[in-house]
């Protein structure tokens, strides 16, 4: 009888996750939503309860994306935040024969699961050309594109797969280093930004970045704190304004600043602002002549440049058209996705050449 050698025994099993309950409440329990190939039915659930599954992410507004850009057979365009994919994959049978999408993203982590995804749905090298680069960057598509695109889309939110992993700090629901980075790679985190801020600067960060009410007292409870966890800072913001808001509000209230602090901070570590204005300074010159641009926002300050810039191009006659108003998800689709709720479509469209 032969004996087995220790390399010949199999390796121990390693146990999934368990939970309590009758749904996993932590992101690493959700085995069912990390592998949606293996589980379609459980992901159906979870979107039936009015959730994004974990480390997925719904697309917003798809319908009247696809009705703005109008992607057509042969055309040439960009999807400037790929994400999850889920407007790509709505977009890119639009376009076949002969057409070609460009998708760019900066998350290093989230991008080579989303283009694995669109390559095993069909969309090879010849429809979809996937780069990781910032979208302030368009110009250096163009030589590839063409010399133009005649569709660019924007979504600026962040991704839902982002917010739910913990380890990634978007949030203050779970427990996660605080750093807020779209590309961990680079830049400093948001602890090492909330240590060296001065008071004065982080309230004008927090008024600027989120319209916070509360910056001012904020400011004074977090500039310059050995801050290292989400769970920390949102205990620090929560002592901060004890007694602020009135009983009946007052669990309301503190989860809107939560949710509008590490908004400020996510801004300001990824430096949104900058590069969303030098993207929007750059589009007119990426769009051929008619191109349509469609740009998602999720807060004011995103909004307000948007807007602006569309205006001022319209003025100014690089635009033949633009959205007088934004354009808002239906309430059916705000009712299936809350995430949905504060999102703003804004579109444009560049004037024929004379």
């Amino acid at each position: 009888m032969k004996c087995c050698s220790m390399s010949d025994a199999p390796s121990p099993r390693k146990r999934r996750a368990r939970y309590q309950g009758t749904h996993p409440r932590h992101y690493q329990e959700k085995y069912k939503e990390l592998d949606p190939a293996a589980h379609p039915e459980e992901l159906r659930k979870v979107m039936d309860r009015g959730h994004t599954p974990a480390g997925t992410h719904r697309p917003i507004c798809v319908q009247e994306i696809l009705a703005i850009l109008d992607p057509r057979p042969g055309e040439v365009g960009l999807d400037a935040t790929l994400g999850f994919g889920g407007h790509a994959q709505a977009i890119l049978p639009r376009l076949l024969p002969g057409g070609r999408l460009f998708g760019v993203d900066v998350d290093p982590l989230e991008l080579p699961r989303t283009e694995a995804r669109l390559r095993a749905l069909g969309f090879g090298e010849e429809v979809l050309t996937v780069r990781r680069m910032n979208f302030a960057g368009l110009l250096g598509l163009l030589p590839e594109a063409g010399g133009g695109l005649d569709f660019v889309l924007a979504d600026l939110g962040v991704s839902s797969m982002q917010i739910d992993n913990p380890s990634r700090g978007f949030t203050y629901k779970s427990d996660g280093p605080l750093d807020l980075r779209l590309n961990p790679n680079r830049g400093r985190p948001a602890s090492a930004l909330l240590q060296a801020l001065g008071r004065e600067d982080l309230e004008a960060l927090l008024a600027e970045n989120a319209d916070e009410p509360q910056a001012a007292v904020l400011a004074q409870a977090l500039h310059g704190q050995p801050i290292a966890t989400t769970t920390q800072l949102a205990r620090r913001v929560r002592e901060a304004l004890q007694g602020a808001f009135h009983p009946d509000d007052a669990a309301a209230e503190l989860r809107k600043c939560l949710q509008r602090t590490f908004q400020a901070l996510r801004i300001a570590v990824n430096d949104e602002f900058k590069v969303l204005d030098q993207f929007l300074a750059l589009l007119p010159a990426a769009l051929k002549p008619g191109g349509r641009a469609a740009i998602l926002t999720f807060h004011s300050g995103e909004d307000r440049r948007v807007k602006k810039a569309f205006q001022q191009g319209l003025r100014d006659g690089i635009y033949r058209d633009a959205a007088p108003d934004p354009i808002r998800p239906s309430p059916q689709e705000r009712h299936d996705n809350p995430r949905s709720s504060s999102a703003k479509l804004r579109w444009a469209v560049k004037r024929q050449g004379d």
